[in-house]
């Protein structure tokens, strides 16, 4: 365990007066923090509850947990919008206990996005029975669930903890064997609503569904719980995921200590090109003056890759001493038992420093941090919030610190901080009449139910498409019902969380006595991370990949000693399926519809540590990467005297930039949609830009791009033009190596677009 050298006031109270420090820090901001606002214990509330609340110190409840409360005693769905660490927990526990101490025969379900929630929420919850000294038991049950206890939790769980993807294949298919739940199911809790959004939200809307349709085969018809961070929709995202009408709870009565955010912009390096110090290295610097002065920190990055850069980086303030776990990094792909030693070492003070994607984001408990790390703008404003959240908790202070990358949009928010201080979050969409995704859970449907002739599925009139999978040969007709027929069982092909349906193993053989798995990871991020030769970073330490057997889903990988790391590109190709809208802008067109891509990855590069510059390239064989999607494109004719080199240069600048600001726009993750130029368009030989959807099917933002090309294009012209580099930078068109004209193309490219003159 560490020792506190220094609080977070005092720290600040230092950096105020920190030359160094000042020359990058652009804004600095205090919240104050708030007092609590409580409600006393409902009158109807079991004296077995309210003895296990006191005996934790809990005299009232907060006002949103009394509401919550009382919207589930008067039978209405609703969903409870708070920060991180308000008790959002309470909002479903108490009404679901009082049930189940009212009538034994009770059951509940609670969803969770992933396995470490739902054991996290699980110890939570039995801590909480324990203290009530009653026989309720809840269990968990998922992949790792014990076979022999399985029966007796289908047989007696009065709470059943699970995830979407164990409930899509693992309980609806298997529903006869789940009677005593379904009978008698008076809750469904849904935590972390935000998290069920894009592809994944639009897949557990129809897993939703289902349930519901078997919930009503056996006679019951549960009230919804679900509980969110802040998102600019929840009332709308809850209705639409569960089909049902919910109450809205939004207003917290938990209190909030004082934070102070630090906007901080790397030094320019090279004023030429506007070319900024690596971010990372700076977060390095800073990470290195919390640990120091014994903070408990968190810091956020972006990619996996940059997660174990950092904790490469970090782990030099330990490295004379002997096993010291002080550092540690925290991401997806990392076994569940290494994950769950870091998040104790955490809650136990153990740990001092720890890196981590967004998987930290979500409501683990990892105790109570004093200060967090944001590497870059997470993508959106909700995530950012979620990110903040992580320190402080509870009621002290906290120190939130947002360094920016040199991307467009990552300068747009340092330099205009309100923007993220003062912005609502993002809606959170989901697309459930995604045809893909409808046609795979109606097989689903039909294998665990057989369809009438006049039933709906959901809001879903659904006879057309039965009649389709009949012609198939996947349903058979009655006269009287629809009934599944093949032997395939459709939810095993069915993945809720990608397009690829399933992972690659990495195998650890540095001692081909002793190998083992160490980690996993998905397939499309495994064409550009786990290629053969790349260095594949694991808490610090570096594997290269010796050999990657795509067809087995199996890397294997042996520790070395490097200098560098690997990155790699990917090369799109597009080409228009269906134009569905289409419409004339200014000097161009501006169409919608479906659009086939190829993902093929290229060559990758050799980049060292410190100093991050390429010492070195390799090539890539591996197959390409097939996707359907909808898209946005917009269409014009080639400038006069223009080779086809200088229009592929200034379309990616253009791309680059415009990229940068949709989320501004239509409020969505920048990784939610990709831009991609074409000097010569398959469909019509002409340049054209291409903004397409990165989901599979689809889920709809594209088609809202279409909407806003005016105000987008506009944007991203003023901010390229008051940039104030020279010939373009990774601040506005994402170049450093065009042609001394390359920023006046683009502008020039931009004002074809408007047609306008510069």
């Amino acid at each position: 365990m560490f020792s506190k050298k220094r609080s977070i006031d005092e720290l600040l109270q230092e950096w105020r007066y920190d030359e160094e420090l000042k020359q990058s820090i652009v804004h600095w901001q205090t919240l104050e923090g708030r007092p609590a606002q409580y409600a006393p214990f409902p009158e109807q509330l079991h004296p077995s509850i309210e003895k296990a609340l006191q005996s934790r110190g809990i005299e009232q409840l907060y006002t949103h947990q009394r509401d919550a409360f009382d919207h589930a005693l008067n039978g209405q769905s609703f969903t409870a919008v708070t920060p991180t660490a308000s008790g959002k927990s309470y909002c479903y526990h108490l009404p679901v206990l009082q049930k189940v101490l009212e009538d034994s025969s009770s059951r509940a379900l609670y969803l969770f996005p992933t396995k470490a929630l739902a054991q996290d929420q699980k110890s939570d919850l039995n801590n909480l029975i324990e203290a009530m000294d009653e026989e309720i038991l809840s269990y968990t049950y998922d992949g790792d669930t014990a076979p022999a206890i399985r029966q007796k939790i289908r047989k007696a769980g009065h709470i059943v903890i699970t995830n979407p993807d164990m409930l899509h294949s693992g309980i609806l298919p298997h529903h006869t064997k789940w009677v005593s739940l379904f009978e008698n199911l008076k809750y469904i809790v849904i935590d972390e609503l935000h998290t069920y959004k894009g592809v994944f939200g639009s897949h557990v809307a129809h897993v939703i569904r289902r349930l519901k349709r078997i919930c009503a085969f056996y006679g019951s018809d549960p009230i919804f719980i679900c509980t969110s961070a802040t998102i600019k929709n929840p009332k709308e995202l809850a209705e639409k995921l569960t089909n049902t009408k919910h109450e809205l709870i939004s207003k917290s009565g938990a209190p909030v200590g004082k934070k102070t955010f630090i906007f901080y912009n790397p030094p320019i390096v090279h004023p030429t090109f506007g070319v900024r110090r690596s971010a990372i290295l700076e977060v390095r610097d800073l990470a290195t003056r919390l640990f120091e002065a014994g903070i408990q920190s968190i810091v956020f990055a972006k990619s996996r890759v940059r997660v174990e850069m950092l904790v490469t980086y970090l782990k030099g303030l330990t490295k004379n001493k002997i096993k010291d776990e002080s550092i540690r990094g925290y991401r997806g792909g990392y076994l569940p038992t290494e994950r769950r030693e870091i998040e104790k070492g955490l809650r136990d003070g153990e740990i001092q420093i720890v890196v981590s994607t967004n998987a930290l984001e979500l409501g683990v408990d990892i105790g109570q941090l004093q200060a967090c790390i944001m590497t870059g703008y997470p993508g959106n404003i909700a995530s950012a919030w979620q990110q903040a959240g992580r320190a402080g908790r509870r009621q002290d202070s906290a120190l939130i610190i947002y360094v920016a990358a040199s991307t467009a949009l990552d300068q747009y928010v340092v330099n205009n901080p309100m923007y993220l201080l003062g912005s609502s979050p993002e809606e959170a969409l989901i697309n459930p009449e995604n045809i893909l995704i409808l046609m795979d859970h109606l097989k689903c449907a039909a294998f665990e139910l057989p369809f009438s002739m006049t039933e709906t599925y959901g809001e879903f009139e659904v006879q057309e498409l039965l009649a389709y999978l009949e012609e198939e040969g996947i349903l058979v007709k009655t006269s009287s019902n629809w009934y599944w027929m093949s032997e395939r069982f459709p939810a095993h092909d069915i993945s809720l969380r990608s397009a690829a349906q399933e992972n690659v193993v990495i195998v650890d053989q540095t001692i081909p006595a002793a190998t083992k798995v160490i980690g996993e990871m998905d397939t499309y991020s495994a064409m550009t991370l786990l290629h053969e030769e790349a260095i594949y970073l694991h808490q610090g330490t570096q594997f290269q990949v010796e050999k990657l057997d795509w067809e087995e889903k199996k890397a294997y990988v042996r520790e070395v000693d490097v200098d560098y790391f690997t990155d790699a590109n990917l090369a799109v190709e597009l080409k228009v399926m269906s134009e569905d809208l289409t419409k004339p802008y200014k000097s161009c067109q501006v169409s919608y519809g479906d659009v086939s891509l190829l993902a093929i990855p290229t060559i990758f590069k050799k980049i060292k540590f410190s100093t991050h510059e390429n010492i070195g390239s390799g090539p890539i064989h591996l197959p390409p990467h097939e996707m359907h999607t909808n898209a946005t494109w917009l269409t014009f004719d080639l400038p006069e005297n223009w080779s086809e080199e200088m229009l592929t240069d200034s379309l990616t600048g253009v791309a680059y930039a415009m990229q940068s600001f949709v989320p501004l726009f239509i409020q969505c993750d920048r990784s939610d949609l990709s831009i991609v130029p074409q000097v010569k368009a398959v469909h019509n030989k002409k340049p054209t830009l291409f903004i397409y959807d990165s989901y599979p099917g689809g889920i709809g933002l594209s088609e809202k791009v279409y909407d806003i090309i005016d105000p987008l294009l506009r944007h991203t012209y003023n901010h390229v033009y008051s940039c104030p580099c020279q010939h373009g930078c990774p601040s506005c068109i994402g170049a450093q190596d065009l042609s001394s004209q390359g920023k006046e193309q683009v502008l020039k490219i931009l004002t074809i677009l408007m047609n306008e003159s510069m």
